[in-house]
Order: structure tokens, then sequence, then C-alpha cells
């Protein structure tokens, strides 16, 4: 379903909710991007973010649209419903995960789905201005 094109890139795969875009997201995605050829974003899904934050973020896919016009992703899609979130990096099989500074997941975590994958833990951008939370 994800298959790679013919030359071999670089694939990066970041993940969030990416609720209330701000320019904490640009930067996380710049950031992402800057580490390889491609870079995929899995966006939350409502059901996930609302099981495991507790809250109801913007629709999936308004939060989907909005990281496909910021023009970094090379591809953006939504994440599983009903599995362990991690799987589906299984799928995508990135060559880099880059984790948000404020993300629950953990390196090790990364680690024991694909062992071979380099896992960067990104940058804050002015966190104390620019964090979601702020503008719910």
């Amino acid at each position: 379903m994800f298959k790679r094109k013919k030359q071999k890139l670089k694939r990066v795969v970041c993940a969030g909710t990416f609720d209330h875009l701000h320019p904490g997201h640009i930067d996380f995605l710049k950031q992402a991007k800057a580490l390889g050829d491609e870079l995929l974003v899995i966006v939350a899904r409502d059901e996930n973010v609302e099981r495991l934050k507790g809250l109801k973020p913007e629709h999936e896919d308004y939060r989907k649209v909005n990281m496909e016009e910021t023009g970094i992703p090379d591809l953006v899609i939504l994440g599983y419903l009903d599995k362990d979130p991690i799987s589906i990096l299984k799928e995508l099989s990135p060559d880099v995960v880059a984790l948000g500074y404020d993300q629950r997941v953990t390196e090790d975590d990364i680690k024991a789905v694909l062992p071979d994958c380099k896992v960067v833990r990104l940058n804050p951008f002015y966190p104390e201005k620019f964090k979601s939370s702020f503008y719910r």
C-alpha cells in the first residue's frame, strides 16, 4: 500500500494530532523533512486522540488537510483505528522516525518494532508560546 519509489529515498515518518495548526507544528515538519528525502506524516484519528488524551480534537479530515496544505510533507495519511498506534510504522518502513519533544512514545518503543530505524527526538519551537493546548 505504501510502496517506495524505484530509487531508494531516505524515508522519514512523523506522527501527531496536529490540533490547532500553529508555528510549532510547522517547525516540527521542517525539522522532520530535513532528516531525509521523503516525509510521511501520520495524523492521529479522532477516536484515538479521545481515547489516549481524553480530549476531542478538531476533526481528523480538517487536521489532515491542514498538514497537506503546508506543502511540507510528501504524503499525509490518517492513522489506524483499533490498533497499536506504532503498528503503522511496520507498513511504512521508515529509515527515520521523528518524534516531537513532548510526544509520549519513547525511542525504545520505536526500536522494539523497527530495530534498524533511526529515531530522532526533535527540538521544541518556543513551547511557552506554541502548544495546541494553548489554543483550546
